[in-house]
């Protein structure tokens, strides 16, 4: 990301915060909604979090240290009768107004993410900077941690930290996640970790290193992993850092900086590489490399109906980017960075023709300057934006849908203006949306039923 960026530990964190407090969890006083119009306005109804023990102490054994897999891991009960995400009443039906975010659940230190495990639960894990990742079910954040890797984590330079997660497809089998940081010399690490006997706690041991990367510079470190619908894991890389890509590694196919790289997981140790990747052994790109030209593709996702996948690269100076590559595409997508900003040329050399386009793109001097990328709205509690991919932008808070018209076209509108520091979006098993605020909140993406 890029003003995740500013000063984000020393100016945000504070100075040795980079752990969090051992009440984490705090009580929430309200419910509040913001409206498509940034308003804030609070709700009389109350939502209690679970009571939190003191953090225990983690101690790390060697990353590399073998751990028995369970034969199966069971769905967690639910301690609670669940409440409704449905909203009550008439909801608009018109898209560009008539939307809120309900917020449901904060007291989290510098969230960056937040996803599900797909096992029936209805749990969602919202994973904080500093090494952190908390479980959150019906309104209620369980304590102790579902993750604490901070004693590992490089998290308090720019853009580095615990940075993403992700379920193993066969997780209620294997009891695998992942998870993407940057260790305390600042290098990229992707790690697995298995499930303990408690299974609202992952074994902070750590199971196998995947893959790790060096950084020479603290920021566009990527962050973000995800599953793609083939079941190999795509892992996102950022150009390395510093301004205007000084090394040309986005226009280098032989470096993973600036690549989203396409992994098959399902080893005992490390990856193997898919035998579809578009440069397989060929000389000519690295073999781990499903795209490339991306100056830092901090969110990606996949449709989880048609398969698409787009990709929110963060610009330079002046064009923040969504990036699009249709399902069924064999990959090695070049999409211009850092010979082209957006669609703009940023350098000499550029080449409209080289590289693909973003699909939509915006200018800083629109009040952004940090795209987060999102999902595609495939739930069924907002009509209106399905088949809409939802993003926005970290300073501006603004949040768009973007709808494919027809083959090549597209229509932006601009939904919410929320006010917050957007690093994330979210979605749950249901494929209902979530925006994660930087300051601590996890918020709903609802309809407003109010005037």
């Amino acid at each position: 990301m890029k003003c995740l960026l500013c000063g984000l530990c020393v100016a945000a964190f504070g100075l040795g915060a980079c752990r969090p407090p051992p009440d984490a969890a705090t009580i929430l006083s309200a419910k509040e909604t913001i409206s498509s119009t940034g308003t804030v306005v609070p709700n009389v109804s109350k939502q209690v979090i679970a009571p939190t023990d003191a953090l225990a102490a983690t101690e790390a054994t060697s990353a590399n240290e073998a751990m028995a897999s369970p034969a199966s891991i069971s769905t967690p009960a639910p301690t609670d009768k669940p409440t409704t995400l449905n909203p009550t009443g008439t909801p608009s039906v018109l898209l560009g107004t008539g939307y809120e975010l309900e917020l449901a659940a904060d007291g989290f230190q510098k969230p960056i993410y937040l996803t599900h495990a797909s096992d029936g639960s209805g749990r969602l894990f919202v994973v904080e900077q500093a090494g952190v990742i908390w479980t959150l079910q019906y309104g209620k954040i369980i304590s102790p941690a579902f993750l604490d890797i901070s004693d590992r984590v490089g998290c308090c330079a720019l853009e580095q930290g615990l940075l993403g997660m992700a379920f193993h497809p066969d997780h209620r089998r294997n009891g695998y996640v992942f998870v993407h940081y940057s260790d305390l010399n600042g290098d990229t690490v992707v790690q697995r970790f298995v499930m303990s006997t408690d299974l609202n706690q992952a074994d902070p041991r750590g199971d196998a290193i995947v893959l790790t990367h060096t950084q020479p510079y603290r920021n566009h470190n990527g962050g973000q992993i995800s599953f793609g619908p083939d079941g190999y894991l795509y892992i996102g890389l950022g150009d390395g850092g510093k301004a205007g890509d000084p090394h040309d590694n986005g226009q280098n196919p032989l470096t993973w900086l600036g690549a989203i790289l396409r992994v098959d997981v399902d080893h005992p140790q490390g990856f193997a590489v898919p035998p579809d990747n578009p440069f397989p052994q060929n000389g000519y790109g690295a073999p781990e490399i499903w795209v490339y030209g991306l100056r830092n593709p901090w969110r990606f996702s996949f449709d989880r109906l048609t398969g698409d996948l787009y990709i929110g690269d963060v610009g330079q100076n002046n064009w923040e980017e969504i990036d699009f590559q249709p399902a069924g595409s064999a990959g090695a997508e070049n999409y211009g960075w850092s010979r082209m900003e957006g669609s703009h040329c940023y350098k000499a050399g550029c080449d409209y023709d080289a590289s693909v386009a973003p699909i939509t793109e915006y200018h800083h001097s629109d009040g952004g300057c940090s795209v987060t990328g999102g999902y595609v709205y495939r739930g069924e509690n907002l009509k209106s934006l399905q088949g809409s991919y939802v993003y926005g932008d970290y300073c501006s808070g603004l949040i768009w849908a973007l709808l494919q018209t027809a083959v090549g076209e597209w229509t932006n509108t601009q939904i919410i203006e929320s006010g917050l520091k957007i690093s994330s979006f979210g979605e749950d098993e249901a494929g209902e949306l979530y925006v994660v605020d930087h300051g601590g909140g996890v918020f709903r993406l609802m309809h407003a039923l109010g005037p």
